[in-house]
């Protein structure tokens, strides 16, 4: 299997970092991210699988290897990776593998894709923090892997809550999430 490149892009605004995060429906995680105070360029797509700039359509299959995630860059003097994390596993169920709700399949795994040993460290720490805390009565099968590559989602996909809000999957799926996160760490929102 010869070796992805990164395809990070667009520019990452001075002092920002990012991150690629995948918790199911990439509609459901980008509704939640793009509104945090810190957060900027946010685009949905496709990271982690063996095909070279996948479609939706590709990616659906589940047999790229590819997960739906965000892409964004975050300013970690407002918004920390460990706060990422917080609201990340608080808004989806990082316990069922390949699973969330009734999206079943790889590509709809609970992953991070992380860009530095900071962020894995990060990362692996609070993971298992949270394994040992109980908080979820299963453990966490969040994959914690390096960055790979990164293929943004066709133009259809982005901002799909803020522009399909009456939408049955938005009312029924997004929206209690975007609530739970607006309870939760409203204080973030911008």
């Amino acid at each position: 299997m010869k070796e992805l490149p990164k395809t990070e892009t667009r520019e990452i605004p001075e002092g920002y970092e990012l991150a690629t995060l995948g918790a199911g429906c990439f509609w459901c995680v980008e509704a939640i991210f793009e509104k945090l105070k810190g957060v900027k360029n946010l685009l949905p797509g496709f990271s982690g699988g063996h095909i070279e700039d996948p479609s939706y359509q590709d990616v659906v299959t589940g047999t790229t290897g590819h997960a739906e995630v965000i892409q964004f860059a975050y300013d970690p003097q407002i918004l920390p990776f460990s706060e990422i994390l917080k609201i990340f596993w608080s808004t989806h169920n990082p316990t069922t593998l390949n699973r969330q709700g009734a999206d079943v399949g790889a590509q709809y795994r609970s992953a991070i894709f992380y860009h530095s040993d900071k962020q894995k460290e990060i990362a692996e720490e609070l993971k298992k923090q949270l394994n040992n805390s109980d908080v979820f009565s299963d453990p966490i099968v969040t994959e914690i892997t390096p960055f790979s590559n990164f293929y943004p989602a066709e133009d259809y996909h982005k901002q799909y809550y803020e522009t399909n809000k009456q939408a049955p999957y938005c009312q029924m799926v997004i929206r209690p999430k975007v609530e739970k996160f607006k309870q939760y760490f409203g204080e973030r929102i911008k």
